[in-house]
């Protein structure tokens, strides 16, 4: 292999050898680790002209101890950082959270994974932790008892560890308060706790928080819970034998789907939960008799909760048994047609505009009257309706956990952001685990202290039909538009 000297600018490199068995692009390489001139920008002089890349050696020439000239720029030379690179695990717990995307697990202290999943669904509502954050340490309402007041703060605060920790959080306060209020949570067996039914924790709980978050600001004594998750029922009750018929209005926090060998989709076991049979005295026969109860959904929460009634009592086992029928959800519920006819003029508005939307983003002609009605750059929200007042002007909680308007309106139309699955044969044994979606728009599946992210389209697939995590209870978020 010749060996040349080669001249840059006021510098001389002797002794570069060439290997005349490689194109020239590799000798300009090795002058590039010389220089720091990038072969695209190396102008050599041989004989003939300009060295190219893919030039044969053999027709240039070149002898041994030839001087070469060569001419380019060299790249900028990159300084070395002031600050030396930061590790993820070196940084403030806090800031690990927002790197993660997810919150901490939470350690099971002895069956206790009914409550964790509960936690970690209703974690994932900001507006909650928003009003939480504003309950105050001391000075509870005269008609608030002291277990309520206790089992508020002390969700307040374990919502606070989830958000500045990555490491799994241990729920020790939290348990041995919500044994307090709750006796049956405590309950033991040979010694050790026993496992509970997760849809009662959801519902005590929220039960509690419902009387705690209470606002007194206002003339209305206005309920941050039942803004969120309430869903007003109103109900034709008729008897068949009497002829008799009256109706009925009742506040409920969530939908029964019930399952029978009928059902084999969300909708259907909706429409089933919203009808029932139920026995009472009949003034006009002046004996017991059969009404039939009709119920129609006449006001939509922020947040929308499902349970599926997997449970019944078996009577020959005395315990919980569980229904393992396949029942299919979707992850954007449209409740339309499960609504009154006056909660349905109120959402026509709304759904038409979104409608129109959505045909503009699909380059389809619209409604230019209902288009018109509204700005043309409408963007789809998040749940920020309220559980009633559709064709008003909603209430929202800001940041101060304060309601005030925001002229955003429902459409009736809900996406899935939490499934709480059970796995095993009975209510008081199995596994429970919280399956949640992030700000990101990614899933996390949280067993216990352990986080693992999922594939959105898998989240379907806990509809049940085997042994498999089967989905128990569905939490869906409103999507509003303004107007």
């Amino acid at each position: 292999m010749p060996t040349v000297s080669v001249k840059w600018q006021k510098e001389m490199f002797p002794a570069v050898e060439i290997d005349t068995s490689q194109p020239p692009y590799v000798f300009k390489c090795q002058l590039y680790d010389l220089t720091g001139v990038p072969p695209e920008r190396q102008k050599i002089m041989v004989k003939g002209g300009l060295l190219k890349d893919d030039a044969d050696w053999s027709t240039l020439g070149v002898k041994e101890g030839q001087k070469l000239m060569m001419m380019g720029t060299a790249d900028e030379i990159v300084k070395a950082p002031e600050k030396g690179p930061v590790f993820v695990e070196d940084l403030p717990e806090e800031e690990q959270v927002v790197n993660l995307g997810h919150t901490a697990g939470l350690f099971n202290l002895g069956n206790t994974c009914y409550m964790n999943s509960t936690i970690q669904c209703l974690h994932s509502v900001p507006e909650l932790k928003s009003a939480l954050i504003k309950y105050p340490q001391s000075g509870r309402s005269n008609d608030l008892d002291q277990s309520s007041h206790l089992l508020t703060v002390a969700t307040r605060d374990l919502f606070n560890e989830l958000d500045r920790n990555v490491k799994p959080v241990a729920p020790m306060q939290f348990w041995m308060v919500l044994r307090k209020k709750y006796p049956q949570f405590g309950q033991l067996h040979n010694g050790s706790f026993m496992q509970q039914d997760a849809e009662e924790c959801w519902t005590q709980l929220l039960y509690t928080l419902s009387q705690s978050l209470r606002s007194s600001s206002s003339s209305e004594n206005l309920d941050t819970v039942k803004a969120l998750f309430g869903i007003e029922l109103v109900s034709r009750v008729h008897c068949e034998e009497s002829s008799e018929e009256s109706s009925e209005a009742e506040s409920v926090y969530a939908l029964k789907c019930h399952i029978s060998h009928e059902v084999n989709h969300l909708h259907e076991g909706l429409k089933h939960g919203l009808k029932s049979e139920l026995e009472k005295a009949s003034p006009s026969l002046g004996r017991s008799a059969i009404y039939l109860k009709d119920s129609r959904i006449n006001g939509l929460p922020r947040f929308l909760t499902i349970q599926f009634v997997r449970f019944f009592w078996k009577r020959e086992s005395n315990q919980k048994a569980k229904i393992l029928r396949k029942v299919d959800y979707p992850l954007e519920l449209d409740v339309y047609d499960l609504c009154s006819d006056d909660l349905r003029k109120k959402l026509d508005a709304p759904r038409q505009i979104l409608r129109d939307e959505e045909g503009r983003k699909l380059g389809l002609k619209t409604n230019e009257k209902s288009a018109g009605s509204v700005d043309t750059d409408i963007k789809m929200l998040d749940a920020e309706g309220s559980s009633n007042g559709v064709g008003e002007s909603s209430k929202a909680i800001s940041q101060e956990g304060v309601l005030h308007d925001k002229g955003m309106h429902l459409t009736g139309l809900y996406n899935l952001v939490a499934v709480l699955t059970h796995k095993g044969r009975s209510a008081d044994s199995g596994h429970y685990v919280a399956w949640v979606k992030q700000e990101s728009g990614k899933w996390i599946q949280y067993d216990d202290d352990n986080p693992i992210p999922q594939r959105e389209e898998d989240i379907t697939k806990l509809s049940g039909g085997g042994d498999w995590h089967m989905a128990y209870i569905c939490m869906y978020k409103a999507r509003v538009i303004p107007m």
